[in-house]
């Protein structure tokens, strides 16, 4: 595996899609503009909103960033776990209608399997559960094997925060190792101990939510990122 600073990591993944076709953008304000459903910005995805929806045009259909982010619902779960901080910076690549699944899914892997070098197996994919084309992509074209993919429900697999777009996901988790689990014969991804660590998620953004629970299926289909 190869180890990194954090400020080679970030100018990594920044300079990887940009040679995907990717435009640079600076980290927005941590105060939402023009956006009453947010107090803080959560999410590399939250500035751009109207992006995803179409309401706005981008200055490139593909971009990337390094977003400040503060999660105040996990403040509570803040030294419970080893995974868990309010104030971060969450690394991101987007498409607002352009490419989606056959393309976001094998560039994360190829990320962080040929650039980080990380082995294959140790990391371990998860889709939604209704979500056959993201599991078949992982198994057909990827290759990893089936007992290395794991289905979860909407809780885990479908992102969404407050109204505006969201959509089904897949994670990709690392496996920290034994010594860090449960002790559970069916430790994997999803369980709330500390072995597997979510590391990247796939937002398959492609509904837009009123805020009580309907949704509407956007326009164009996106790419949301976090790392």
């Amino acid at each position: 595996m190869k180890w990194t600073s954090l400020n080679d990591l970030r100018e990594s993944f920044l300079s990887f899609f940009e040679s995907k076709g990717h435009h640079r953008l600076p980290s927005f304000s941590l105060i939402p503009n023009n956006d009453k459903s947010l107090l803080l910005i959560n999410s590399g995805m939250a500035p751009m909103k109207k992006f995803f929806t179409g309401e706005e045009t981008p200055p490139s259909k593909r971009v990337c960033t390094c977003q400040k982010c503060i999660r105040t619902p996990d403040l509570e779960r803040v030294g419970h776990t080893a995974r868990h901080g309010t104030y971060f910076e969450m690394l991101g690549n987007f498409s607002f209608g352009d490419y989606f699944k056959e393309e976001a899914i094998p560039w994360a892997w190829e990320f962080l399997t040929v650039t980080l070098e990380i082995p294959e197996n140790l990391l371990w994919p998860s889709v939604y559960e209704k979500d056959d084309e993201a599991y078949s992509i992982w198994r057909d074209k990827i290759g990893v094997p089936e007992e290395h993919i794991v289905r979860l429900g909407k809780a885990d697999n479908f992102w969404e925060h407050g109204s505006g777009p969201c959509g089904p996901c897949s994670e990709i988790y690392f496996d920290r190792g034994i010594k860090y689990g449960c002790g559970s014969p069916d430790c994997k991804p999803g369980c709330d101990c500390d072995r597997f660590m979510e590391i990247w998620n796939n937002v398959f953004s492609q509904f837009d939510n009123d805020g009580k629970g309907n949704y509407t299926e956007l326009a164009q289909k996106n790419i949301d990122t976090g790392m």
